[in-house]
């Protein structure tokens, strides 16, 4: 039977206000993405997330992004590649520490938003992610973007590295997320966003908006959890999957 991780982006609050449905997106995933204080989340917040994915079974990674609530991590703020490095560390080390209070582990690392996409795009800054992430726990795997530097930098560096594509993202040719200010960058339907998936699982190979579909690996699927539908889209998509005999795994960890 066919596997795959069904992941969201988590944890994504901050003091008394909330952001997405966690409760009810931790018992449909089998990974969850939490936030870890830079664009967004806070020391109860992480606590909290940590604990409900702890008793839900579901494997924990960190969502460091550039320290920048008002823009939810979303605008790239200029920074040296070892800066990020840096910045990251503190924010993973953050969500560890509370991992431990709560009784689990910080399984995996994914950059969250601008930096996520920068990443993905500009070699040094993923070869200094990749680096930071081994230089702090080199147990810690890496969650990529399928095709991109990121990835290709982790596999060098001869750490463990999961592919990830998005059901609710559309793609450019280049493999990489078409920007959120252009149209049709976000897949708000359910359907059209589970048929792609199902046209992807059989296939291997993803649509684009500029050009014919692009082969592309995975091993996790992602839903952002701070979609209006979030949970409603990734119940469908876990529905949809196991009707279709492919099971859903907590692969990272």
């Amino acid at each position: 039977m066919t596997q795959i991780d069904l992941n969201s982006d988590l944890g994504e609050g901050y003091g008394p206000w909330s952001m997405g449905d966690d409760a009810a997106m931790l018992a449909v995933v089998t990974s969850a993405n939490i936030a870890c204080g830079g664009h967004a989340s806070d020391p109860e917040t992480m606590y909290q997330t940590l604990q409900l994915a702890a008793q839900r079974g579901v494997s924990v990674g960190a969502h460091p992004g550039y320290n920048d609530p008002l823009g939810f991590g979303r605008r790239v703020i200029p920074m040296a590649p070892v800066e990020i490095g840096r910045m990251i560390v503190a924010q993973i080390g953050a969500l560890q520490a509370m991992a431990t209070l709560a009784g689990t582990r910080v399984a995996y690392v994914k950059p969250h938003g601008a930096l996520g996409n920068l990443a993905a795009a500009d070699h040094d800054v993923a070869k200094a992610v990749v680096a930071a992430v081994q230089a702090l726990s080199p147990d810690l795997a890496i969650l990529a973007i399928s095709g991109t530097a990121l990835e290709q930098a982790a596999r060098s560096a001869r750490a463990s590295v999961y592919s990830e594509i998005f059901a609710d993202r559309a793609y450019l040719a280049n493999g990489q997320l078409v920007p959120r200010s252009r149209a049709g960058a976000v897949i708000h339907d359910a359907e059209t966003a589970v048929a792609r998936l199902l046209g992807f699982m059989q296939t291997g190979r993803m649509p684009v908006l500029d050009g014919d579909p692009i082969p592309l690996a995975a091993q996790s699927i992602c839903v952002h959890g701070d979609s209006p539908n979030a949970v409603q889209m990734a119940q469908l998509i876990r529905a949809r999957l196991t009707a279709e005999g492919i099971g859903l795994v907590p692969f990272l960890g």
